[in-house]
């Protein structure tokens, strides 16, 4: 097309070529704007997927911060005819997380810490008592139920068909006996304290990568005081 409009407007050359210089030069102009609209688009994608994923981070925190924790609560120190003894629960045991855990064939471990101490203006408080125990709660798919092992309570291990009913039994602990009232001198003043470990039990590394349990095997209680006197 060039070699023709020299050929048939030669006279008129220079505006031919004026014509096709200009041309050209809005062929340019039009590409460069082409480039710099694909680079604003794409930065501004960019930029709106990294806001997205901002927004969907802290989400998922407040999420994680406004879910209740488990604690220990309802604490009470009583006594029988020969021993002192607790009773307590732990709140918002079960959480989403363990039921997937359970149901991913991931057995579930309470590791339950209790202290009792006899306090002691100017010295050290002296440990009277410190016991270690451990409820155990699994799901058999097969049958469709749960299974809960208390050993401390002396229990043979209970089953049921309902995570509440198992949740309940796994979070309770009832007539602890902590120390014969023989050990404990009147008119002084105790403290028992409490702290729980949730934890999966006796799986391989690999396995804990695989299921949704992480954020359990870290998790502690804090410790729980309840002071009295005697």
């Amino acid at each position: 097309m060039k070699l023709k409009l020299k050929i048939r407007l030669d006279e008129n050359r220079g505006q031919a070529e004026f014509f096709y210089l200009v041309d050209e030069m809005r062929v340019m102009k039009n590409n460069r704007q082409t480039v710099s609209w694909w680079r604003s688009s794409l930065f501004g994608a960019g930029l709106w997927l990294c806001l997205l994923g901002l927004a969907l981070l802290d989400g998922g925190a407040a999420a994680a911060r406004s879910a209740p924790e488990p604690a220990v609560s309802e604490v009470v120190v009583t006594n029988s005819h020969h021993d002192l003894l607790l009773y307590f629960r732990v709140t918002d045991a079960i959480t989403p997380e363990m039921e997937a855990g359970l149901k991913s064939g991931l057995p579930l471990t309470f590791t339950f810490f209790v202290e009792l101490v006899r306090q002691r203006s100017g010295w050290l408080d002296q440990r009277l008592a410190a016991l270690e125990f451990d409820h155990h709660l699994s799901y058999d798919n097969l049958k469709d139920e749960y299974r809960v092992e208390r050993r401390l309570a002396g229990e043979p291990p209970r089953t049921t068909a309902s995570l509440l009913e198992a949740g309940s039994l796994m979070s309770r602990v009832d007539g602890l006996a902590l120390l014969p009232l023989a050990e404990l001198e009147p008119d002084q003043h105790y403290t028992v304290r409490i702290k729980v470990r949730l934890a999966e039990k006796g799986l391989p590394f690999a396995v804990h990568r695989l299921l949704p349990f992480r954020r359990l095997r870290s998790f502690e209680t804090d410790w729980h005081s309840v002071q009295f006197s005697y």
